[in-house]
């Protein structure tokens, strides 16, 4: 212990003589240690870490994979209002299984109304995840079954809405303007459901209390809820999932006729798999080229390292030949490494949380368990251990080159100024070669993200988002418990936005492109589908006043809805290009017929009207999708004998604004005009169609935006090591560029020999990088669009990028080498 603590001294002495090269080397590590922690603290919160739930391994997810649909296959899969009794009845895998459903409030009674995220569960959805409330209690079987109205507040709610009341059990609230009672407040780590992004998290829970007409025969067609347990100890998924597939075939054999041809088959995934499906490639790419960065800032530091061993080798072979153990010499390049390794490592936790803090807002909102993304003591121990370990390997180096120093030969040449010797000039070379490849794989993933960006770009997206404000909305059940008081509403919103200055057009819609979509079950006259009856199923859409004019969806042949079609007359129905293309090839869809449900559920027929192009539906990068849209005025004709007279149609979903003048500026005009219609009903999501599209692009933009950074951090990294290397060789051929120009070589024949060297180790890395880039390209195809991972294009601007920084790099030393003046350099020998 003695010797180490003398080692360090030593160490800590030398580097205090050396602050340039101490502070460029802790520095470079201190970046790239702490952008690789930055990275590693987002996959331990979201990969590595359990749900913070008891037991989390044995919670799964029940969902169907239902015939003629994807659902169930990248998802957990929907299941029915029935399903959510049948399943937690019938099955017998699971200690707890509850069902759970999306749904937005008007909070009101606390200040300015406010539109929320909530979720409708069943009671034993809390039993099967195992947390208890922080104070009261959770809601009963008993209060689920008969529809009492409770709430349970979620903890940031608790604190941001309420202010954190210690009194707030047994208060009222208004959701959708009718009185819930506080009945509980889960702890700050509880959430769920567990989707991505911050805006959809729930703030409060109440009772499913499934209604009548969610239990009725038809709802087995409906899916919209979801199902989570927890697995009996030593059940598999596998097991539960064979379990629920005797309860499935059950629930078929009891479908109405006009529902006989569904086929379902249950899927059950564990709740950790389901919940980063999506995120896990992308933060596996992200680990990767954080890595690479890393790898390049320590062959950085392992060639300063070399550099800064070969430049005492004087030393070094003076302290051999006195009698020095060259184990010792091992050992204080090992500490010296360390030294600069830990102090990068701690200073890389700084940059590690201050990146944090200023960058988890910019995460793109398909991240899950954001809560979760914290700069615990896993992740403070994960920056230490890489500190130790790239101190350790990146004084190997240097160690094992002081212990190959020739004794006799360095005294020798002491007096002069002699270059390396071949070996170590290798090594140097090699680790600035494998900085260029490595820097030209993540610059060539960077091109192909860029390109594939600027793609999604140019992508035609079916109408346009210029100058157009959207705006969401929900009509409270209370207020608007009937059809009639939903139209009045609904006209006088669209008479008064119209009279607006400026405006051009408004209508609302009950989807919004690249927002997301639905799917519903139709019938075309005359077709027959392959895969047999009722598989044909598409995303459907309602509409009210001038919403294609306002969306600026172009019309292709018919056209569009007016106020004549409503319930009094012929039921009519647009359809998109790709729809028209599938049902009606080669043909014209005017005229022809389609209706909503089953071949044997009594739908009246509707007809085309109008063919539309294909507006994104989910992103810009998206395949198209087959939408058809209705008119809301005729939704309980075109169901038939399937309507219910508890059916509201038209209470919700989004306002269509074009103007003439900047979207921006009609966002107030659109609050005061709802706000005088209703003076109590929020609006949410106001913002221009151009930010809706700009969301949509999120996840695409992030991964380019970060891949570029660690591609540009990695080739100036490169550029260094290069500049450095040239550099070194430079300053120890002083003497041989004296002699050569003293026996007639030009000063231009000097810097183009120093540029040359330069220029092979460019040439090499590019080769091998490239080649590096088409074997990685797997990594990378699932990132694409409309781009090849080989494109040749990308590789070969990449490869001269790199080749010309290569170039300007060896230029500085170059004109040093030619500026030489060889009689001074030579009288100083």
């Amino acid at each position: 212990m003695y010797r180490i603590l003398s080692d360090l001294k030593l160490v800590f002495r030398q580097l205090r003589q050396s602050p340039g090269f101490t502070a460029t080397a802790v520095l470079m590590l201190a970046f790239g240690i702490g952008a690789t922690t930055a990275i590693f603290s987002i996959v331990d919160g979201v990969l590595l870490r359990p749900l913070p739930f008891p037991n989390a391994d044995r919670l799964v997810t029940l969902g169907d994979q239902v015939s003629g649909t994807n659902w169930g296959q990248h998802d957990s899969g929907p299941v029915t209002g029935p399903e959510v009794v049948i399943y937690p009845r019938d099955s017998r895998s699971f200690e707890s299984l509850g069902g759970y459903g999306f749904v937005s409030y008007e909070l009101s009674g606390i200040g300015e109304p406010a539109q929320i995220n909530a979720s409708r569960m069943t009671p034993s959805v809390f039993s099967a995840l195992g947390v208890a409330p922080l104070m009261g209690r959770v809601f009963t079987a008993r209060e689920d079954q008969e529809k009492e109205q409770v709430a349970v507040l979620s903890y940031s709610t608790w604190k941001s809405r309420f202010n954190g009341d210690s009194h707030i059990l047994g208060r009222k609230i208004l959701l959708d303007r009718k009185p819930y009672v506080v009945i509980s407040v889960m702890p700050r780590s509880f959430e769920f459901p567990l989707i991505p992004g911050r805006l959809n998290r729930s703030e409060l829970w109440v009772p499913m209390s499934l209604s009548p007409q969610e239990l009725a025969p038809e709802a087995n067609a409906s899916w919209y809820l979801q199902l989570v347990g927890r697995l009996k100890p030593g059940i598999t998924p596998a097991q539960a999932q064979s379990d629920a597939g005797r309860v499935a075939q059950e629930i078929m054999r009891n479908y109405p006729a006009d529902e006989a041809n569904f086929r379902i088959k249950p899927v059950v995934y564990p709740l950790q798999q389901i919940t980063v499906l999506q995120t896990r490639p992308l933060l596996r790419m992200l680990f990767l080229a954080v890595a690479v960065v890393l790898l390049i800032a320590c062959a950085n530091l392992a060639g300063l390292l070399l550099v800064r061993a070969i430049r005492r080798q004087r030393e070094t072979a003076v302290r051999l030949a006195i009698g020095a153990p060259a184990l010792t010499l091992l050992r204080q390049a090992i500490l010296e490494s360390l030294a600069l390794s830990v102090t990068g490592g701690l200073l890389g936790i700084g940059v590690a949380a201050l990146a944090l803090a200023i960058g988890k807002n910019l995460l793109p909102e398909t991240l899950p368990l954001m809560n979760e993304i914290t700069l615990n003591w896993t992740v403070g121990a994960f920056a230490f251990l890489l500190a130790l370990l790239t101190g350790f390997f990146c004084g190997l180096a240097p160690g094992f080159a002081a212990l190959r120093t020739n004794v006799n030969a360095s005294l020798k040449e002491g007096g002069r100024s002699g270059s390396a010797g071949g070996s170590h000039a290798r090594l140097r070379s090699s680790l600035v070669v494998g900085e260029i490849a490595i820097a030209l794989i993540l610059l060539t993933a960077s091109g192909l993200l860029l390109r594939s960006f600027s793609n999604m770009n140019a992508v035609d997206l079916g109408f346009r988002p210029d100058h157009v404000t959207t705006a969401a909305y929900a009509l409270p059940q209370k207020q608007y418990s009937t059809q009639a008081q939903i139209d009045t509403f609904n006209n006088k919103l669209l008479q008064q936005l119209r009279q607006l200055p400026g405006v051009e057009t408004a209508g609302l819609t009950s989807t919004l492109p690249t927002t997301g979509d639905g799917i519903e079950a139709f019938v075309v006259d005359g077709y027959v589908d392959p895969r047999g009856p009722d598989q044909t199923a598409a995303s459907p859409s309602q509409t009210i006043g001038d919403y294609f004019k306002a969306i600026g969806i172009p019309l292709i042949r018919g056209r569009y809805f007016t106020e004549s079609d409503n319930a009094d007359n012929q039921l009519v129905v647009i359809v998109n290009h790709e729809f028209a293309e599938h049902y009606w090839p080669l043909q014209d869809p005017i005229g022809k017929r389609m209706r909503v449900g089953t071949v044997k559920a009594p739908t009246p027929w509707m007809t085309v009207v109008g063919e539309v192009a294909d507006a994104k539906l989910t992103s810009p990068d998206a395949d198209a999708s087959e939408q058809f849209y209705q008119p809301v005025a005729q939704l309980e004709k075109d169901a038939g004998p399937l309507a219910l007279p508890t059916d509201l149609n038209g209470n919700g979903g989004y306002i269509v604004l074009r103007s003439a003048l900047p979207p921006e500026q009609m966002e107030n005009a659109l609050r005061a005009t709802v706000r005088s219609i209703d003076g109590q009903l929020p609006l949410t999501q106001v913002q221009t169609m151009e930010q809706v599209v700009s969301q949509s692009e999120a996840p695409r933009r992030f991964n380019t935006i970060i891949i570029s950074s660690f591609a540009l951090a990695a080739v100036l990294l490169a550029v260094l090591g290069i500049y450095s290397i040239i550099a070194f060789s430079v300053a120890s051929r002083v003497q041989e560029m004296a002699i050569r120009m003293a026996l007639g070589s030009q000063r231009s024949h000097i810097m183009r020999l120093i540029l040359i060297s330069g220029l092979k180790l460019a040439a090499v890395g590019c080769v091998l990088g490239l080649t590096g880039a088409a074997a990685a390209s797997s990594i990378l195809r699932s990132f694409l669009f409309h781009v090849s991972p080989f494109d040749p294009v990308v590789m070969i601007l990449t490869a001269i990028a790199v080749f010309a920084l290569a170039l300007v790099a060896s230029a500085f030393p170059a004109r040093r080498a030619a500026s030489v003046d060889p009689i001074q350099a030579l009288r100083g020998e």
